[in-house]
């Protein structure tokens, strides 16, 4: 039993002393681990706010990329499936195309549809296997040019038939309740 006890002792403390290791001798690599994040402003969206449907630019700075490479530009948002980028259009909801970069590291301008049905902000990001690529983002506006939040009042009526079902459901158990204890109480 003593021997036992030692051998558990024993082991316990190795398993201390290897973590303490991986701890001591862990940490520092992992503080040496590099992230490359895009650079910022290095791309843009022209315009900026844009109508559902409508055709909007992104392009990347010279020096963004190295020269003539693949860059993959990937656009992100509601409903970001039904978005065209050049002339291919995809049914996931984010979409994305690989082109190529200028000789000069830049992107030139990319034709990206937004969808018909468009709403809220879409981020868009280029990157390639060389470089942190960029992001920017465009706002979807009505006609008004007040910003397209998505908020659609037909959306709401399974949610107002689900409270109203709950709230029926309520009654009928309290009322028979009330029918269970006025008949167990006669």
């Amino acid at each position: 039993m003593m021997i036992a006890t030692r051998l558990r002792t024993a082991r316990r403390a190795a398993l201390v002393a290897a973590v303490a290791t991986l701890a001591v001798f862990g940490a520092p690599a992992a503080a040496q681990a590099s992230t490359i994040y895009p650079p910022s402003g290095a791309c843009t969206t022209s315009p900026a706010t844009a109508e559902p449907g409508s055709t909007i630019a992104f392009e990347c700075a010279a020096g963004t990329f190295s020269g003539n490479e693949s860059v993959t530009v990937t656009i992100t948002g509601e409903n970001g499936a039904a978005a065209t980028i050049g002339m291919v259009r995809f049914a996931i909801t984010t979409a994305s195309e690989v082109v190529s970069s200028g000789a000069d590291g830049s992107l030139p301008r990319v034709g990206i549809t937004m969808p018909a049905n468009a709403t809220g902000t879409y981020n868009i990001a280029a990157i390639s296997s060389t470089s942190a690529g960029g992001t920017a983002a465009v706002s979807i506006t009505g006609a008004d040019g007040l910003p397209v939040t998505g908020l659609d009042s037909s959306s709401m009526l399974g949610l107002w038939i689900g409270g109203g079902a709950l709230i029926a459901a309520g009654a009928a158990l309290g009322i028979a309740a009330i029918v269970r204890r006025r008949r167990d109480s006669d």
